[in-house]
This record gives C-alpha cells, structure tokens and sequence, in this order.
C-alpha cells in the first residue's frame, strides 16, 4: 500500500494530514476524520484480519456520520460478516463480549434492557463466556443501536471474536488480582489497628492514640471503599439506572453506609467505627467472585467460539503440487489442501492421498485418534495427528460442520432454562424483601436500642445478600452443559437439562440412528458351482465401482482388481456392464435374470447377481447396527425408561434389529405422520419421551418431543429442529446424560436448598443482633461459595465411563 493512499479506502491522502491508525502493528494512513473512525473501531473490536483478508477497498464513510455516531462503522456490511450470523425469516444474530458483567443479576439487567429495544427479537447473555447472543430485524434496528445501548447501562461492548474474547479474559483477571490484593492488604492492615482499639477499649487507651488508629484506619480503608469495591457500586449503579433491583444493591449500601458512618464517627470522634468489618465484607465478597470467575473462564474457554479452533490460513496446492499459504476465507470447495503432521484442518473435505490418525475430539468427543485413507472424510477443527495428508474441500467456511454446531449452539443460546428464568425473578424479589426486613430491622432496634440500630440493619443487609440463590441454578446448569459437551452431546436447547430427568420413554429411529446408516453385505448365497463368495463379490464391486447409488458403499470396502466396462444404470432396476468381454447385471430378480429363483425369505434387501447363462448369486445386503446400541438400550432399560424402535422401513430389518439391540416393542413402516401420531398417544397416556432420529422424516416427531436428539450426520433441519447434537456414535452417551441430567437436577436443588436455607436461618439472628457486621461479611461469602464449588462437582461427574453413569442412573428413578 502506497503512503500516500489511505490505507481504508485506498484515496490518496491530502497533503499535511496526520490521520492514523495502528493495524497489525504497523502505523496506518487514512485520509480524513471518517476512514480513521471506522479502522479505529475495526482494530478496537480484535478484527485487524480484516484488512489483511479483504478482496476490495473499501467505502469511504461519511465524516460527519463517524463523528455523530461511534458505533456507525459497525454497520458497515464488511464489519458485521465478523459478529453477525443469518437467523430465522430475514432476521440475524449478533454475537457480542460484554466488559463489565459482574454477577448473575447484570445478566438479567441485560436482556431486560436490550428486549426493550425496538427490533430486538430475543436477548441471551451467558455470564461464563460474557457473551451476547442478539436476534434482531435488521429492518428496524442495526448494530450501532446495540452497542449504543450497552454503553447508556454502563457496560462495554465488543464483536465477540476470539482475540477480543482474549483481551477481555486477560482484562478481567488483571482487575480482578489487583482489586483482590488491595482488599486483602487493606484488611491485614486495618485488622491490626481494630485489635488496639478493641483492647483499648476494654483496658482503657489514651484519647489521642485512639483518634490516631481511627484516622490510620480510615486511611487504609478508603483505598478498599473507593477502588476494590468500585465494581459493586457501578453495579448497583447500572441496576437502579435500569430501574431494578440486583444483588449488588444491598453490597453496595451496607459497604456505603457502614464507610460513612465509621467516617462521620472518626471525624466527629463519637461512636464506633467498623473499618475492619467494612474491608473483611469487601474481601470475602471479592474472593467469593473472583472462585466464580474462574469457573466461568474455564467454562467460557471449552465452550466459547469453536470457530476460533481454525487456522487463520491454509496450505493450498496448486496445479503443479507447488504450496501456496492462503486465508482459510479464500479456501473454495474443489481445492486441495495439505494437511502435515500437527495441523488443523480449515475446511471440510475427503482424503485424496496418504494414511494417517486424525484427532475429531473437538467434534465427536473420542479421544482416540481416527484412521484416515483416501475417501474418507475429514471435518474442519480436526487436527491431524501422524502423517501427511491431501484433502480435497468439499467445504468451506460456513458451511463446514464446525460452523453448523457453532450455529446450533448460538440457537442454544438465545434459550434461557425456565429454572435460570425462576431463579432471577426470585433473586429480584428477594433484593426488596431484604431492603424491607434491613429498614424493618432499623425501626424496630431505634426504639430498643439506637446506638445499635444502624448496625444491625447493616448486618441484615449484608448476611441476606441473594448472591448464593442467584448462581444456585445457572452454576450448576453451565457446568453439566459443560460436562454434557465433554462426552459428546451438544446441548442446543436450553431446557434439556430440565427435561432429560424427567423421561419415562426412548425412542429411536432406525437408518443411521440405531444403526450405521450404511449398506452391508450380510450374506452371500451363490446359485451356480465353481463361484466363491469372493468372486461373486469382485464383480458386484466392479459393476458398482462407478455407481452413485446408495447401495454402491456396501462395495467398497471388497478387495479385488476387476474392471468394468460399458457401464449403463437402468433406474430403479439396477446395473450392467461387461468385465472380462462377459456381460453381468446387478440388481431387481426380474432384471439380472430372466428366469430368476425365488427371492431369500430372510431379512434384508436381496441383490441378484447374473450374466449372460443365468442367475450367478444372491447378495443380501443390511444396515449395520452400531456397536454401542445394544449395551445404550440396557442402560437406558437400567436408567428406569422403556425403550422402542419406530422406523419407516417395511422390512424384516426393523425386526431383526430390534431383536439385536434389546429392543422388545417395535414399529415398522411409520410414515412421519404414524410417527407424530404415536408419540402424541404416548404423550396423552402421560409419558414423557426422547426421540433419538436423523432424517427429514423424523422433523415432525423431534418438534413434537419432550426431548430430542439428533446424529450429527442429520439432515439440516432435523438438526435444527433437536434439543441435542450426538457429536460422535456411541449411543452410550444418551444413558450418561440422563444420569448427568439427574445429579444436576439435584445439585439445584440442594444449592437452593442451602441458600433459602442459609437465609432462612440467618435473616433471624440478624435482626435479633446476634450478627455482627464483620461475621455478616464472612457468612455472606462462605455461603456463595458453598453452591459454587457443589455446582463444580458436576464438571467431574459420572467420569468413569457408561456403565458407571448407568449405575448412577439407575440409583435415580424418573419422577417429577
């Protein structure tokens, strides 16, 4: 780029500007007020690639409207391919980071205060990963007026990309270690001072040593007032802007008044002073939150952004074999990429050349390596783990599977659980209940005693603080989410968790559910002597080698080096071609042969294979059941749920593979209305049912589920259409999430249980008196603790594997 052309908009530069912009570390030129504006935003938000990955110059942006509005270049078109995503009927979702969240109650602020916005559709913030997820209509509002939005409540918002999800992590640990180390060393300090004056005040001390530690104190506690508990004041702050009540308001003002009355009493030398208490409070508050914090970056760092798993670029071959480094955005399907020992794969894509083990964790949940040969399938966030290998994309971008998930779990996210939603509006009434009974307390203590009177309010307010029954659910639900990920079911709805321990009943579809969804061979009948099993599959390999039909995968794993000619496919009869100068002819009885024998009554679907002198053998071909299905229905079985199998096939397939599989009670030749029908019969004789399926035809039946899963190699809208993604085959991980489901439905209700409880016990020995401020400060803190480390066990849970799960399962029968 030339120095005298602006490095936004690419128009020279007038003569004595000094408008610049640092961009990947180099200083940029731009032209005017408005190109500087924008590359400023662009840089601000983490999106530097940007520059380095566009086709084209951009448009020069109107000056007057970059200096109106701050947030306008985030309605530029380029801008928002970085944050904002297509949804439903014309409508997107922006994906932005939220700087300033500091409890579960700025949450709720949140979305009640951006759901008020005209245009704004549905608002989900996740405090793990301080994420927002915002479906709007473009036609009536845009992204400027988000940002805008979140900047009147006081929060700072950013695209959420992975390098401003970075800086925001690094950011609020930094702030959070120092805020911490001021308090704890305020407290150490002012301590020292209280233990004098409390022995003086008992054995007596001189006036003027008092008035002395008094202002020590004072000065060693206003540095924790005024700047470790700053983030609750501007939480509170926000909150009662917004018009609502959040945890951080009762923090605030027993932190507020308690400072100024021990300020009043140090100045005026009259009453007593709570220095100590005032900084213990704003410690333990602090450790307490700063437990939470990393609980929630360790969630938000397993489960943020898949996307930003990729590379930034590829290494493409071009036609001569010569490696060119491309940006993963430019990759088309059709290219051939290279993918070396240690990479990961930018795109979807086939294996064209080379053998190696490719780690699919990151979409399947098996850890073991997979093997890959030429024409199997690799997924983009695969990392490749041996050798070398040549893939060929067959797709790029968003269109890759890594980003369908990312997509379903954007969807997830805009779901807020019913026991989340129940706990906020809780959380909010309690606020007021505890204000009620501190003001209560107040008036009560001011006719016994009024020397007391403000100091045992001031204990109410602290001891009561709602912060333990706010993070009861939502801890709890984020680290199941979390542990449900890890072993390989995608959580896409946001009420499964509640779901999942109330079931009576499975349901599973057949084709690529309980089984493979590929064709086998499962017997081999020859009808002439002198052909071997092997032969007769040699041919049938080689007369389906060039075939794009279905049934051609049962072939391809058949040694042999036969080749066809004269290949001609009749539809819906079958094949023909000439090998060895003999013509042969696969498929229909009627078609292979002209006096064909009787067609084999076992199950399966027959092939005839016959040349010019006659039928030569039958091939029986067979879906394969998955080896994880038989030991998934015993668990289930053993979890307390009936199981059954409802498939749309006709055959004696559905009954030999239920025979297979465990299954007892089994429906074959279910159209997707039968299907709907039948689960709504279920439904009315009070079952609660979970339909495991994977085709178009299972749509209407996993809309109408209590609960639902789909394969990840489902069709599109039966993915989007599921409560759950099975990310990789094992069935097995369906009775595991049921007992993860049941521990976590528990885990809530004893966290609830010990907040409400908590509350209950120590809102009476506050109002009697029986609480100082400082031991208000201690059990306050103790007591969020406690739900989030119990919510912490579920992320270690239910470990050891299926059959251990299932025993877990089974200790917990399905009720209400």
């Amino acid at each position: 780029m030339s120095a005298l052309n602006c490095f936004h908009c690419g128009l020279p530069v007038p003569r004595g500007s000094r408008h610049s912009v640092l961009v990947n570390g180099t200083e940029q030129p731009m032209c005017c007020p408005g190109c500087a504006a924008v590359a400023g935003a662009i840089v601000a938000g983490g999106l530097d690639n940007f520059y380095r990955y566009r086709d084209t110059r951009n448009e020069r942006p109107e000056p007057a409207a970059a200096e109106r509005d701050p947030w306008a270049p985030y309605n530029l078109p380029d801008v928002q391919q970085q944050f904002v995503s297509e949804w439903d009927n014309g409508c997107r979702i922006a994906a932005l980071l939220i700087g300033g969240i500091s409890c579960a109650a700025c949450v709720w602020l949140i979305e009640k205060h951006l759901g008020a916005v005209d245009g704004v559709l549905k608002v989900s913030v996740n405090a793990s990963t301080q994420r927002a997820q915002i479906a709007y209509d473009p036609e009536r509002v845009v992204p400027s007026q988000l940002f805008a939005a979140l900047t009147r409540i006081g929060y700072r918002p950013a695209p959420a990309t992975a390098a401003a999800s970075e800086q925001l992590l690094q950011r609020e640990r930094r702030a959070a270690l120092r805020r911490l180390g001021v308090a704890g060393l305020g407290t150490m300090q002012v301590m020292m001072f209280a233990i004098a004056l409390y022995f003086g005040a008992s054995s007596g001390i001189d006036t003027g040593l008092e008035r002395y530690l008094r202002w020590v104190s004072l000065l060693v506690a206003t540095p924790v007032v005024l700047y470790a508990a700053r983030p609750f004041f501007s939480a509170a702050l926000r909150s009662l802007r917004g018009g609502q009540l959040s945890m951080d308001v009762p923090v605030s003002l027993a932190i507020g008044l308690a400072y100024g009355a021990s300020f009043y009493a140090t100045v005026y030398n009259t009453g007593d002073v709570y220095f100590e208490s005032i900084s213990m409070f704003t410690f333990f508050l602090l450790l307490g939150r700063s437990v939470e914090m990393r609980a929630r970056h360790r969630a938000g760092l397993a489960s943020g952004g898949l996307a930003q798993l990729l590379p930034l670029t590829a290494a493409r071959l071009c036609r001569d074999n010569a490696i060119e480094n491309v940006p993963v955005a430019a990759l088309q399907p059709g290219d051939r990429i290279l993918l070396r020992a240690g990479d990961t794969s930018a795109a979807d894509g086939e294996v064209e050349e080379g053998e190696s083990g490719v780690d699919e964790s990151l979409l399947s949940g098996e850890a073991a390596l997979q093997a890959k040969a030429p024409g199997s399938r690799v997924f983009a966030g695969s990392v490749n783990g041996d050798s070398a290998l040549v893939v060929r994309v067959t797709a790029a971008g968003k269109s890759t599977r890594l980003s369908a998930i990312e997509r379903l779990v954007e969807r997830a996210q805009l779901e807020k659980p019913r026991q989340v939603a129940m706990a906020d509006r809780l959380a909010g009434y309690f606020v007021g209940a505890v204000l009620l009974a501190a003001l209560g307390a107040f008036a009560v203590w001011w006719q016994i005693d009024s020397g007391r009177a403000f100091w045992v309010a001031l204990s109410v307010l602290v001891v009561t603080c709602p912060c333990a029954l706010s993070l009861a659910t939502p801890a709890a639900l984020a680290a199941a989410s979390l542990r449900l990920q890890q072993f390989g079911l995608l959580v896409a709805g946001g009420q499964l968790l509640e779901t999942l321990p109330r079931l009576t009943r499975a349901v599973f579809d057949k084709t690529g559910t309980l089984t493979l969804g590929e064709p086998r061979v499962q017997q081999v009948r020859p009808l002439r002597e002198g052909w071997s099993e092997a032969r007769i599959l040699a041919v049938a390999a080689a007369l389906e080698s060039r075939s794009n039909h279905p049934l051609e995968r049962a072939f391809r794993t058949v040694p042999g080096a036969l080749r066809a000619e004269k290949l001609n496919t009749v539809t819906g009869r079958g094949i023909e071609g000439v090998i060895d100068g003999c013509d042969y002819r696969l498929g229909r009885a009627d078609f292979a042969a002209a006096a064909a024998p009787a067609i084999p009554q076992d199950a399966g679907q027959w092939l005839l294979l016959g040349d010019c002198d006659g039928p030569l053998a039958w091939i029986g071909l067979g879906d394969q059941l998955r080896p994880s299905a038989a030991k998934a229905v015993a668990e289930l079985r053993s979890a307390g749920l009936e199981v059954e199998l409802l498939s749309g096939d006709q055959s004696g397939e559905v009954a030999r593979l239920a025979a297979a599989a465990g299954i007892e009670r089994y429906h074959s030749g279910a159209s997707p209305e039968d299907k709907l029908v039948h689960l709504q019969t279920l439904q009315q004789r009070g079952e609660r049912v979970l339909m495991v399926g994977d085709g178009l035809n299972d749509v209407p039946v996993l809309s109408g589920a209590d609960a639902s899963v789909a394969m990840l190699s489902a069709a599109d809208l039966a993915r989007a259409r599921a409560d759950a993604i099975l990310l990789g085959g094992d069935l097995r991980v369906l009775p595991r999430a049921v007992a993860l489901a049941r521990r976590c439905r528990a885990i809530v209700r004893q966290n609830l249980l010990w907040a409400l409880g908590y509350n209950a016990l120590a809102l009476p020995l506050a109002v009697c008196g029986l609480v100082p401020p400082w031991a208000a400060a201690i059990g306050m803190s103790a007591s969020s603790l406690v739900v989030v480390l119990n919510a912490v066990r579920l992320s270690r849970s239910a470990g050891a594997g299926p059959a251990g799960a299932a025993a877990t399962a089974g200790s917990v029968q399905p009720g209400n």
